[in-house]
Parts: structure tokens; C-alpha cells; sequence
């Protein structure tokens, strides 16, 4: 021991312990791991409680079975006996007599032919009118564009019965009453205002660079249009086509109207022969349902993976 060196010192590299350091530290470590035992995982901002997601659970699967229903319903009295049309019962007797009596004992078939040529022609016409017409309205500026616009969409405003008289006088006029071309007409004047506002909405969200290309290229404005822009807008085609096949599908108003003699019905006027002041055939009725129901299903098959893309075009464009 070297003189003037204190027996108690320690290595300098080495902390120093003041009294009641350890004890200290390991108290504070003790009650932190005691309030983190006592205390419950906090929830996520966006994550529901359990009772309120049971009920969410439960009024979707209420909302499920109440929208499943009818259409269930349908095609169970569909196969059922005559009879046995309003029995609360499920299917007890099954048959396909309804079936049979609607394809081989009405005009169902010429009915199915009239809907194919109307709705076959208003569906390539509407879309056709409704994307040139977006294109247009979404490239150009012309006079009269906004109050085109404003046409188009106070045409959307007037309701079915209003219409139904004048547009009667207008096709007696120009003999087009019982007429495919006639019912044609009346379909585009309801699908195009809407379906032009969505496509020039999905046109919108298309660069305008590519019609510059186009032009660079030596194409004309119908010419970039249909090379270079249409291609790019499937989904809003999409749901053009879709929303156009529907409205001529389904229609029965102006169907009823406009169509008169079962050679001239379409399908939606045809189902009136089933349940009517004279008759009562709830069997062929449910039965030729369903077989309607049948083309509607594929169409939509086959276009909904662009509905969700065309429908939602144009609505984050800033």
C-alpha cells in the first residue's frame, strides 16, 4: 500500500453507490411491473368493444336474411304445386310443371326475343351516346356545356308517371307505338343523362397527356377517343353497360304501355299475364321469375369487378 492511498477507495472507472440507490431502483422496478400487471391493454383507436361488435354482427345478419328472403322465397314457390302457392310450408311436393307450362304453353319465348333485341340494342346505343357524350362534356369547352349538363340531370328528376303520357303521344305520332325502335327510344332518354354524368366523371381521371399523344400521333379527336381513351375506361364502361342493361331488363311501366298483344310483350310485361283482374298463376309467375332473374345474375357476374372501380371514378380526383 503506497502511502496516502485511502483503503476505502474503489476502481475510478466504477460508479458510485450512494446509500439507498439499489434499494430505490429496485422499489421503482417493482411497482412498475405491478402497475403494468394491474393495468389493461389499452384499445386501438378504431377497435370496437365486444358488445358493440356483436351487435353490428347481429343487425348485418339480420339485414343478410330480411335481403336473402324474397328472392329465396321466390324460387321455393316456384316448385311448388298450383295449390301449394301461398303454403307456409318448404317444398313438400316438388315439381317442375310450372317450368314446363311457362316454356312450352305461353309465349314466354317471344317474350324472352323482344327483351334480347330491346335490351341488346339499348345497351350498345347507351353506351355509346354515354361515353361520347362524357368524353365531350370532360375535354372540350363548347357553348351551351353547362347547361347541358344541367339538362341531363333535371331529365333524372321527373318521375315515371309523369312521363308516360306525353312520351305515348310523341310514339303514336311517329308509329313507334308496339314498335321495338319505340321502347329503344324511351330506355335511352332514362339510362344516358345518368351514364353520361358517370362517364365524364371516369374520364376525368383520365390524363389529359394521352389525348395529347394521341394527337401528336396524328389521330383525330374521335380517333384518340377510341384508341387510346376508351381502352383505358373498361370499368366505367362497365358499369354503363350494366346500369343500361338493367334499366331496359326490368322496366315494366313503359313496357306495359307502350307494348300491347303478347306477340309484341317483353318480359317484363309478359309476367302481368300470370297474375292479373282475370287470372291467378302464382306458380308460372315465381317460375318465369327466376328464369328472368337468370341473364340479370350473369351480367352481373360478369361486370362486378369493375362496379367498385367505375362507381367510385372521379370521386377522390382533387
Amino acid at each position: 500500500m503506497t502511502p496516502g492511498t485511502n483503503p476505502t477507495s474503489t476502481n475510478p472507472t466504477s460508479p458510485a453507490r450512494t446509500p439507498g440507490t439499489t434499494a430505490t431502483s429496485t422499489s421503482r422496478k417493482s411497482t412498475s411491473r405491478t402497475g403494468t400487471s394491474r393495468t389493461s391493454t389499452p384499445r386501438k383507436r378504431n377497435e370496437r368493444s365486444r358488445p358493440a361488435s356483436l351487435g353490428l354482427h347481429a343487425a348485418l345478419a339480420v339485414a343478410a336474411v330480411v335481403a336473402v328472403f324474397p328472392p329465396l322465397w321466390l324460387l321455393v314457390t316456384s316448385f311448388k304445386p298450383k295449390n301449394d302457392a301461398f303454403s307456409t310450408s318448404i317444398v313438400t311436393h316438388f315439381t317442375l310443371a310450372n317450368y314446363t307450362h311457362v316454356l312450352a304453353d305461353t309465349e314466354f319465348l317471344t317474350w324472352f326475343e323482344n327483351s334480347v333485341i330491346v335490351v341488346g340494342l339499348t345497351t350498345v346505343l347507351g353506351v355509346f351516346i354515354a361515353a361520347t357524350t362524357g368524353y365531350a362534356v370532360s375535354r372540350f369547352r363548347f357553348p351551351g356545356m353547362r347547361p347541358l349538363m344541367w339538362l341531363l340531370l333535371i331529365t333524372q328528376m321527373f318521375p315515371v308517371a309523369v312521363l308516360i303520357v306525353p312520351l305515348y303521344n310523341l310514339l303514336a305520332s311517329l308509329g313507334l307505338l308496339n314498335q321495338p325502335a319505340g321502347l329503344v327510344i324511351t330506355y335511352l332518354t332514362i339510362a344516358v343523362p345518368f351514364c353520361a354524368w358517370m362517364m365524364k366523371g371516369y374520364f376525368d381521371t383520365i390524363p389529359v397527356e394521352i389525348d395529347e399523344s394521341g394527337r401528336v400521333d396524328g389521330l383525330n379527336p374521335f380517333g384518340t377517343f377510341w384508341r387510346l381513351v376508351l381502352p383505358l375506361a373498361r370499368p366505367g364502361l362497365a358499369v354503363t353497360g350494366f346500369y343500361t342493361f338493367v334499366t331496359a331488363w326490368a322496366e315494366v311501366a313503359y313496357a306495359s304501355a307502350f307494348m300491347t298483344g303478347e306477340e309484341n310483350l317483353t318480359l317484363a310485361g309478359g309476367l302481368q299475364t300470370f297474375v292479373n283482374q282475370y287470372t291467378n298463376d302464382w306458380g308460372s309467375m315465381t317460375a318465369a321469375a327466376v328464369i328472368i332473374a337468370v341473364p340479370a345474375a350473369l351480367v352481373f357476374a360478369f361486370a362486378q369487378r369493375h362496379l367498385v372501380a367505375g362507381l367510385t371514378a372521379g370521386t377522390t380526383k382533387g
